[in-house]
């Protein structure tokens, strides 16, 4: 029975434990296969471009020259086919497609190739760089905005340490399932297990921070900034809630995995030799016994002192007395 109760403490967060493995196989799997349709809408950041692309004669933007100028750099672009109407902003490339005015129904077109610690550039998607119309005394840099650039440049720093963490919370999670198999046999198997559950919730924890930090910052600064441009930016609510659910998941089973510790041995009922349940019981030393006396042995299948009658008689008493066992008499001929 022992090892059917660890069996059942297990099963329990092991469960967990996978679950919060498939979410995380969810993340890395988005936007890996522009054909499914539910890979497709695991992203993390979307940038809506389709109502400037629809209408590139927008230059009436309030604002500076150099408002313009970035308006003139969307307009080429979009000319020049370099824009789509949508772009999705997954763990490892970003796709982009177009969508239908009159449905909104959304098809994809591109993703870009894998790479690790991917970061989405518009001047580079967008090409805007080519697309401005200035000259030579005019830099990208001069009329690009202020904060989004200084958004876009944080970005892609912290995108490294939060595509680094996903990486290792996917390792020590599988390993967390593979180390979970031996706790079955033995509590030390539920505790170095256990350790390794702290560990992946705490790095599931920090990408889920950080991936929502990350593009929630993103999505309001482009919201701010190119909202005038008609240009619309949301976060992803599906793949936010995979990586949360994995970091939820995770903190679950190190919880059970924790009471795993003190449920069951993992062992087998041990019987003694002659196969009996339970150890033998020793007796504790200077325990009480009976001394059986000289009349005091085995009488007639009995043990212990047979019962008899007193007689008040004084010679009765002294014949008794005379047949009394006394250990310690000394021979009357000495």
């Amino acid at each position: 029975m022992g090892k059917l109760t660890r069996v059942a403490c297990i099963i329990t967060p092991m469960a967990l434990t996978i679950a919060s493995l498939v979410c995380l196989v969810m993340v890395f799997m988005g936007g890996l296969n522009k054909s499914s349709p539910t890979l497709s809408s695991l992203y993390f950041f979307k940038a809506d471009t389709s109502a400037f692309a629809a209408n590139p004669s927008i230059v009436d933007v309030p604002g500076t020259d150099i408002d313009d100028k970035l308006v003139q750099a969307f307009k080429n672009s979009a000319a020049g086919a370099s824009m789509n109407d949508f772009y999705t902003i997954h763990l490892w490339n970003y796709c982009s497609g177009k969508k239908d005015a009159a449905t909104g129904a959304e098809t994809i077109e591109f993703c870009s190739p894998r790479t690790a610690s991917y970061w989405f550039n518009p001047v580079e998607v967008w090409k805007l760089d080519s697309g401005a119309g200035t000259g030579a005394d005019v830099k990208l840099d001069d009329y690009i905005p202020g904060d989004l650039k200084k958004g876009l440049d944080t970005y892609a720093q912290v995108v490294k340490w939060m595509f680094a963490i996903y990486v290792i919370a996917l390792c020590v999670t599988a390993a967390e399932i593979v180390i979970g198999i031996l706790a079955i046999f033995s509590r030390w198997g539920s505790f170095v297990t256990t350790i390794l559950s702290t560990a992946t919730t705490l790095l599931t924890l920090a990408a889920a921070a950080l991936a929502t930090g990350i593009y929630v910052t993103l999505a309001t600064t482009f919201s701010t900034v190119l909202k005038p441009y008609n240009i619309d930016a949301s976060v992803g609510r599906r793949m936010m809630l995979a990586t949360w659910l994995a970091a939820v998941f995770s903190l679950a089973a190190g919880a059970f995995w924790l009471l795993s510790t003190c449920c069951g041995s993992g062992k087998g009922d041990r019987k003694d030799s002659k196969g009996k349940r339970g150890a033998a019981v020793e007796k504790a030393p200077y325990t009480y016994e009976r001394v059986m006396g000289a009349r005091g042995g085995e009488q007639g299948g009995e043990r212990g002192v047979p019962l008899r009658e007193l007689r008040a008689g004084k010679g009765d008493l002294n014949r008794e007395r005379g047949r009394a066992y006394e250990p310690f008499r000394h021979d009357e001929r000495v």
